[in-house]
């Protein structure tokens, strides 16, 4: 076999090897050399899908802190002035007409608590001025102190029902996390995917262009020996045609290089950090490695029911339609509450002196005043304590709604739970379709390796026979096909082996874990580049 012939395999060969990234200097401006890490960096942080997903658990953690106002403690102040006049009607009153000046001013604070009641505390205050007849205090001045405690005992009661928003709002916030989680592993996919596609597709025209040179060569061998008499002019046909067809091969491969990279481009938003990135080359600098991995079934499916995202929400879901059962039949119950009040008055005013000591006489000697802040001093001192305590019932006599809402909830939850079940059928399909990939691709791998040795081996032995004359172009020709056929099959089964690992990785859920991404940190991350824009 002559040496030019030998270089010219050699050269196929290493046209299907692992890609050498090997910087040109008149296109090095223009070039941008990637690796398969660095692709699911940029996709990571210029995605415009996981940018505009990444808002979602924001939101979600907006409506934890909103849910969680409620127990917040409110406070509250009143002030309202009254003045009433009337026509007196009775010797009690003043002789013309009767008149009352009232100040009322209130300051509660009141807090709901865990248990579902509330607590409240309140200091109230009125100062009232009238010209009636034998009054004792005028004006008077009235402050009360009141503690009270309302706590329900069926319904609405305990720390499930009265903290309900707020537990929904936090698993809710945990669903948004898992969804996006799958997003981010989903589209991390989608880049390793369109890398090693790219990388396919840049080898696969390498090695078209190898075979177009080897068909060109023989073209112009064969024109040689037809000058020289030793083939017949037919023979040139041949070569010719093949070259053709070569040449074709070659323009759909460049369109196969250019979709590749257009869609790698797009996932991983180039223009983003590169300006005009339509006329940037994007060159991988990874190969695809072949190492088999030694995998079980189970081991696989085991990973995939505990890590897979979208599983872990459905479960959460399973939580919230479960809370929101028990709220439903919470709701069936009377409304039973118990009602604890504890408050101190004081009062206090100008004291009227009568003739006599009898206001009866209407005959004023004399007053001892007294100030506003001596009705506020008895109060908060407790001077006069009262209290209450008691039960009320409340019980509708038409509870279709709550029937409703309970019948619905009960569908809900057994729902939920059916599409659990549904969810972890579809998943060991996916683990043990994602599993039979791997072990065939690798079959693959080691099937076209045979394949393109032989096809070598075949080539060189035809070479050989046309060397002395014993074979023809068209077998040359063939075996030159089948050889770059061979080569191309072999890097494509590669390339399907680490897609096929990344989509194992995919439904098994381990992406995140795998490549030690932490998905707080990411999301964080996002919300900072979101809130800078």
């Amino acid at each position: 076999m002559s040496s030019r012939w030998k270089a010219a395999i050699l050269a196929l060969i290493v046209m299907a090897s692992p890609p050498l990234a090997f910087p040109s200097p008149q296109d090095e401006g223009a070039v941008l050399r990637l690796s398969l890490e660095e692709c699911i960096l940029k996709t990571m942080k210029n995605n415009l899908g996981l940018a505009l997903e990444a808002i979602t658990p924001e939101l979600a953690d907006v409506s934890v802190t909103l849910a969680g106002e409620k127990f917040m403690p409110s406070l509250s102040f009143n002030y309202s002035q009254q003045d009433q006049n009337s026509a007196s009607f009775s010797f009690l009153d003043a002789s013309e007409k009767v008149s009352t000046l009232q100040n009322d001013s209130s300051l509660q604070l009141s807090q709901l608590i865990p248990t579902g009641g509330s607590l409240a505390a309140s200091l109230t205050n009125y100062k009232t001025d009238t010209n009636r007849r034998f009054q004792s205090i005028n004006p008077r001045y009235g402050s009360t102190l009141r503690f009270t405690f309302s706590q329900p005992l069926l319904r609405d009661f305990g720390f499930k029902m009265s903290r309900r928003e707020i537990l929904l709002a936090k698993n809710n916030r945990d669903i948004e996390e898992r969804n996006f989680a799958k997003s981010l592993e989903d589209t991390i996919y989608a880049s390793e995917s369109a890398y090693w596609n790219l990388v396919y597709s840049i080898e696969n025209l390498k090695v078209r262009k190898q075979s177009l040179k080897l068909a060109q060569e023989l073209l112009e061998k064969n024109r040689a020996e037809i000058e020289a008499g030793v083939l017949p002019p037919i023979e040139i046909l041949t070569a010719e045609s093949d070259v053709a067809t070569r040449t074709a091969d070659i323009l759909e491969a460049e369109a196969m290089v250019k979709n590749s990279e257009d869609l790698l481009k797009t996932i991983i938003n180039l223009p983003a950090e590169i300006e005009n990135a339509e006329a940037v080359q994007v060159v991988p600098t990874d190969s695809p490695s072949v190492v088999r991995e030694e995998l079980t079934l189970e081991e696989c499916l085991r990973a995939a029911l505990e890590k897979r995202p979208d599983l872990q929400a459905a479960r959460i879901d399973i939580q919230n339609k479960d809370l929101t059962l028990s709220y439903a039949r919470n709701q069936l119950f009377p409304d039973l509450r118990l009602q604890a009040s504890y408050w101190s008055p004081g009062i206090s005013g100008d004291q009227i002196l009568y003739e006599g000591g009898n206001a009866l006489t209407g005959q004023i000697i004399g007053t001892i005043p007294g100030p506003s802040s001596d009705a506020l001093k008895d109060a908060l001192r407790f001077k006069y304590k009262n209290w209450s305590l008691g039960l009320t019932l409340n019980y509708s006599l038409n509870n279709l709604f709550t029937r409703a809402f309970y019948a619905q909830s009960k569908l809900g939850f057994d729902q939920a739970r059916l599409k659990l079940k549904n969810q972890e059928q579809q998943i060991f399909l996916e683990i043990k379709t994602a599993v039979r990939a791997v072990q065939t691709n690798f079959q693959r791998v080691e099937a076209y390796r045979a394949a393109r040795e032989l096809a070598q081996k075949k080539l060189e032995a035809e070479e050989e026979k046309f060397k002395v004359g014993l074979s023809t172009n068209y077998f040359i020709l063939q075996y030159q096909r089948d050889l770059a056929s061979a080569l191309i099959m072999e890097l494509k089964s590669k390339v399907d082996y680490n897609i096929s690992l990344a989509n194992l990785k995919r439904v098994q859920g381990t992406r995140l874990e795998d490549g030690n991404l932490v998905l707080s940190r990411y999301l964080q991350e996002i919300k900072e580049r979101v809130e800078s824009l």
